[in-house]
């Protein structure tokens, strides 16, 4: 099996596993933890008063949900660039 036919192979069962949820709970909520966590302690306790307010909230969950992703693929970005760059940097050693 090819490199190529490999990569494709992982690619396939990466977009399954991703999928998969959504087809078997087409009804379900994908709710946030913290959206579950509020409605946990509002049960517990309704009289419950948070600390403190947000300093800034977004205009819309789709704003929030942008905002969320785009920190996730700096984060990701951030830590992929210093792993290639340690991988070169070694490999370059061994040469």
């Amino acid at each position: 099996m090819s490199s190529v036919q490999k990569n494709l192979f992982l690619l396939l069962i990466v977009i399954l596993l991703a999928a998969a949820p959504l087809f078997m709970h087409r009804s379900g909520e994908f709710a946030g933890a913290d959206d579950q966590a509020e409605e946990a302690i509002s049960q517990i306790r309704p009289d419950y008063e948070p600390w403190f307010k947000p300093v800034w909230e977004p205009p819309s969950g789709e704003v929030e949900t942008f905002l969320f992703a785009a920190q996730a693929a700096i984060g990701s970005g951030i830590v992929c660039y210093f792993l290639g760059y340690s991988k070169g940097k070694k490999q370059r050693e061994q040469k």
